[in-house]
């Protein structure tokens, strides 16, 4: 049984009830936004806040406070950052992104090689680093041919939010979906393929179709053609890559996956070439900080038995929400509040998943959400800043005109599979 999967740690009582409830709405809020105003602090910043407020009026101790966060999920997620990491620093990530530049001169060809290699690289690494290396070197190889690069930075962030939900390594949320419901790595992959596919499929001939009459642009070059910021080092990337293939290799085994991630890790911090400082400054730190926060707060949430109310006031209003078309919408509506990694955190708590079709459902379409707008996914927001670096601009308009179609035809056939293997 899938059902109650994050044990219930923190007993609130009906005077604390209420204030966690607050703290929990002024919380998800502020998500919303992205910023307090007045305050220079991001999503990060104000989830860590959020589980502060939890311990100092929400009535929460600091062993409850502990004992809500998933410890395996944390784990695998700090795994997998050092590996990519590694990765990062022998200039592995420099290497691709110069490999697909060099394709600008054949624009559909460069769009269909960018998405495919960052799709297929965001299932099995981390797809906001993928996005933070590749889309300054593309972008600026695209201005120097008088290319616009919006559409193929559009796609870059569009096909890394795909290609994550092909696995359960792809993206933080699925990695804490797989932890938490239990999922198989193997069987998920096979479920995943086809909607993924179709997604990644029907975003490129959208995005090119829309596109393809509007590629020039009399935006100028970077002053100085960008170098690869970290020199190529082909032996450490091999090593990088042999590891990263075991890896993917044991998580078909019935090894617990944080073990298999934390033992990589350990090989690469215990490195002749990197030092350990240089391995922890690339560690995605603000998205290990921002679920921690995230596990406290929803954690002393759930205690409260509001979130049961709400479902259970819903089910008899005919929305059940394990019901994949009335999971789709919800992962879509509260993704485009708030984001997919904090929509996830939120509606774990109050799922009911007794079967694995909900749960497959959930981990597709918050990815595949991510799209519909610039704030759905940090990968979005990460290339919208990335491109502004060489003096592209990507607004609102410009990345959903491409990602609102997108996602409903993604959406589309997920809902058209699950029907299908019904």
């Amino acid at each position: 049984m899938m059902a109650d999967m994050i044990p219930q740690t923190v007993s609130a009582n009906h005077q604390e009830a209420p204030i966690i409830l607050g703290i929990l709405i002024v919380t998800y809020l502020a998500l919303a936004i992205g910023h307090i105003p007045g305050l220079k602090i991001n999503r990060t910043g104000i989830a860590l806040l959020g589980a502060i407020s939890m311990l100092i009026i929400g009535g929460i101790t600091t062993e409850q406070a502990v004992a809500a966060i998933s410890w395996p999920t944390m784990f695998l997620l700090f795994g997998f950052s050092v590996m990519s990491a590694q990765l990062r620093l022998s200039g592995f990530y420099d290497k691709v992104a110069e490999g697909i530049s060099s394709r600008v001169g054949h624009p559909a060809r460069l769009l269909l090689t960018l998405m495919a290699v960052t799709g297929g690289l965001s299932a099995f690494l981390n797809h906001d680093i993928v996005c933070l290396v590749l889309a300054p070197i593309v972008a600026a190889a695209l201005l120097r041919h008088q290319l616009n690069p919006v559409p193929f930075l559009v796609g870059l962030a569009i096909s890394s939010n795909i290609g994550a939900a092909a696995t359960l390594i792809g993206n933080p949320q699925n990695m804490m979906i797989g932890q938490l419901v239990h999922l198989t790595f193997g069987r998920y992959i096979l479920w995943s393929t086809v909607p993924v596919l179709f997604a990644m499929g029907s975003a490129y001939g959208i995005i090119w179709i829309l596109s393809s009459k509007s590629l020039r642009t009399t935006i100028p070059p970077p002053a100085s053609p960008l170098c690869p910021e970290i020199p190529f080092n082909r032996s450490h990337t091999i090593k990088g890559l042999v590891v990263l293939a075991i890896v993917i290799g044991m998580l078909f085994s019935s090894v617990p996956k944080e073990v298999i991630a934390l033992t990589a890790a350990a090989i690469h911090l215990a490195s002749p070439k990197f030092h350990t400082d240089e391995l922890l400054k690339h560690v995605e730190w603000p998205i290990l900080i921002l679920f921690m926060g995230l596990f406290v707060v929803t954690g002393a949430f759930q205690s409260t038995g509001y979130g049961k109310q709400v479902v259970d006031s819903l089910a008899q209003h005919g929305f059940h929400l394990e019901i994949p078309l009335n999971l789709v919408i919800a992962t879509t509506a509260l993704t485009t509040l708030i984001g997919n990694a904090p929509a996830v955190m939120l509606l774990l708590k109050v799922l009911h998943l007794s079967t694995l079709i909900p749960a497959y459902v959930l981990a597709l379409a918050n990815s595949f959400s991510g799209n519909l707008f610039i704030v759905g996914s940090v990968a979005n927001i990460i290339v919208v800043h990335q491109a502004r670096s060489v003096g592209a601009k990507i607004s609102l308009w410009d990345f959903s005109r491409l990602g609102i179609p997108v996602t409903l035809v993604a959406l589309g056939g997920l809902l058209a599979w699950v029907a299908l293997l019904s």
